[in-house]
């Protein structure tokens, strides 16, 4: 578990390691939520981001039921 401190004018650091691992950068939007008691920051993903985001899902597979088409 790593630990950040509160400075005077309510500013945190976010640490390295989960910087990296969100992939996060100098003035990217944080999403600050609080739940039961807790702080989440969530980062706002920008459209180029969000494209592609669900390619390794493309490949469902997927069959209609024969009473969805219409009949001849």
């Amino acid at each position: 578990m790593t630990t950040s401190i509160l400075s005077p004018k309510y500013q945190i650091v976010i640490p390295r390691e989960i910087r990296k691992a969100l992939a996060l950068h100098p003035g990217q939007r944080l999403s600050i939520v609080e739940k039961d008691g807790h702080i989440e920051l969530r980062p706002i993903l920008t459209q180029d981001q969000i494209l592609g985001f669900l390619k390794h899902k493309a490949h469902i597979p997927f069959e209609r039921e024969k009473t969805d088409r219409p009949l001849p």
